[in-house]
């Protein structure tokens, strides 16, 4: 899908160790967006954050990691957003959702038409 112009970005603010249903819920999060046809999802590992319990969740020197933050940030048209909220808002019962209005001034090259 081609996006230009005003959209809208949800950023969805986890822990790495949340799940959904049994899977990690980034993961599950970015596979509901790609069936729903989202324009675009990715989720990103934080170094050091806290959140509402206001506990500093860091990753370690050496590679190990306790429960470090997890971003989800999800870019399409307002009125695609609007269907997926609801989704977010029961999947993600703890984390943070925020929404941001957005302009696209240079869309993903499409790759299906080439």
């Amino acid at each position: 899908m081609r996006l230009e112009g005003q959209a809208q970005r949800v950023t969805v603010y986890v822990s790495h160790t949340d799940k959904w249903k049994g899977h990690h819920l980034a993961t599950a999060i970015i596979q509901q967006c790609q069936q729903m046809g989202m324009a675009g999802a990715t989720a990103s590992l934080g170094v050091l954050g806290f959140g509402k319990r206001a506990a500093i969740h860091r990753t370690h020197l050496f590679g190990g990691s306790e429960d470090v933050p997890e971003k989800i940030e999800i870019v399409d048209r307002p009125e695609r957003i609007a269907v997926l909220l609801p989704v977010l808002e029961e999947m993600a019962q703890g984390g943070l959702i925020l929404v941001q209005d957005v302009q696209v001034v240079r869309p993903a090259h499409d790759r299906s038409s080439t």
